[in-house]
């Protein structure tokens, strides 16, 4: 009897201490239990643009499907590397995590000398959203109605012409060395601390024109405050069939904004997991669709594999770009 009811007493203790082990690992207690209190996701950017809005929309969502409060704290400085240290610095433990456009993911390495954090080691989760930019004037002070007769204003007043970006290194800066570029035109550089007050200072006639996405600004130039001379996706959006594209005038001109979420590096690969397919759960959520729609953003979405070769990939193009351009920091 003994002999023949020990092998199976041995099996049954081998799949019990194995069941415990699995329940023990710290991985699975991570993913059972995350999160368990407010999680926190830095904006390097002020409030009021699109890279603001965008993860309130996720993050109201995320808040009601994990009941826990989902904070969005804007950390502004440096083209966005301030909030980016100060995540990247954070304990890898999920709470704390970046919502950002390109510039502190994949483009400051390239001009900046001495950035406090290394963006090739953040843990990708996803990228949530696209949002094509824009050109736009201040119809009070440019009389421009399409990029031809602003390219031949800009050539009539070489260097005078002043151009808003969200602050150095930004995706509308380097969009605005693009068309300097291309266009073989000079312009004045102000650079602001983000979108929305760079917004204001074009509104307020303080300078002339900007590219900008068009998540924020649409509104603007609905009402007439602001005029849109061209979008600078590669196809003209289903949305403004009339506008044309940059490319229409410039071959192969081409800017978007797009809004990666991060993690600290050594994050646990079950906790970036389970924020790549909450946060991929919540895009395909029709309320969050029809947000994101009003502040023209596309849904990018994607596994954390895509999202990594994603950004190796923007790092190299918008390489490209500043060494083309010969961008350098002031």
């Amino acid at each position: 009897m003994l002999k023949a009811c020990l092998p199976a007493t041995v099996c049954s203790l081998a799949l019990a201490l194995t069941f415990a082990a699995v329940l023990s690992f710290p991985g699975h207690s991570e993913a059972q239990t995350y999160p368990s209190r407010p999680v926190k996701i830095v904006v390097p950017f002020p409030a009021g643009g699109t890279a603001d809005a965008i993860p309130r929309v996720i993050g109201d969502w995320l808040s009601r499907k994990w009941s826990q409060p989902v904070i969005i704290e804007n950390r502004s400085g440096a083209g966005g590397n301030v909030g980016a240290e100060l995540v990247y610095k954070s304990e890898p433990d999920g709470y704390s995590l970046l919502s950002a456009p390109p510039p502190p993911l994949v483009i400051n390495q390239n001009l900046y000398p001495n950035i406090g954090f290394d963006p090739t080691q953040f843990e990708p989760i996803i990228v949530t959203a696209q949002v094509p930019n824009a050109l736009l004037v201040n119809p009070t002070k440019i009389t421009a109605k399409t990029v031809p007769e602003f390219i031949a204003y800009l050539k009539a007043n070489p260097g005078k012409v002043t151009s808003a970006t969200q602050g150095n290194g930004t995706t509308s800066h380097l969009t605005s060395e693009m068309l300097q570029m291309m266009a073989q035109v000079r312009v004045q550089h102000v650079p602001y601390r983000g979108s929305a007050p760079a917004l204001q200072g074009l509104l307020a006639g303080d300078v002339d024109f900007m590219f900008d996405n068009l998540g924020v600004s649409l509104p603007l130039v609905e009402s007439g405050k602001l005029r849109l001379l061209a979008v600078a996706s590669e196809k003209r959006l289903p949305s403004l069939p009339d506008t044309p594209t940059m490319a229409e005038t410039l071959p192969g001109f081409e800017s978007a904004a797009w809004y990666g979420v991060v993690a600290p590096p050594n994050t646990p690969k079950v906790i970036t997991q389970k924020l790549n397919a909450d946060i991929s759960e919540a895009l395909q959520d029709p309320d969050v669709k029809d947000r994101l729609k009003k502040l023209s953003a596309e849904i990018v979405g994607g596994s954390i594999d895509t999202t990594a070769k994603f950004m190796r990939k923007e790092i190299e193009r918008w390489h490209a770009v500043i060494t083309a351009a010969n961008v350098t920091m002031p």
